[in-house]
């Protein structure tokens, strides 16, 4: 199970920090990945983090995003900063090898 928080309504240039708390499987080793579904309605990866906090980027938040996770918390967060319009949708935590069971998101608007 995966609980997301922590969208809202933000400025052009402004930041975020989601979380998504994972439930129901042994966090620590499994590579976790953040991922945002907005236009053209398709879900897209955002980041990736695996164990010993190896991390990814889509070409379109790297240097911008950073994803980190807390294994003591079976947390995941991505820390979001100058936010861009095209930013927005909603975004989910979920497995990045077959991600399965997808959480209720946590939707993130860009807007002056």
């Amino acid at each position: 199970q995966f609980v997301e928080s922590g969208g809202g309504l933000v400025q052009p240039g402004g930041s975020l920090r989601l979380s998504c708390v994972a439930s129901g499987f042994n966090f620590r080793p499994v590579t976790m990945a953040w991922y945002r579904h907005g236009p053209p309605e398709q879900r897209e990866l955002v980041a990736k983090i695996a164990l010993g906090d190896v991390t990814d980027y889509a070409d379109f938040v790297r240097g911008r995003f950073t994803i980190s996770r807390d294994d003591a918390k079976n947390t995941v967060y991505l820390h979001m900063n100058d936010l861009k319009p095209s930013d927005m949708g909603v975004y989910y935590c979920n497995f990045f090898y077959s991600p399965t069971n997808w959480g209720q998101g946590t939707e993130v608007i860009v807007s002056s």
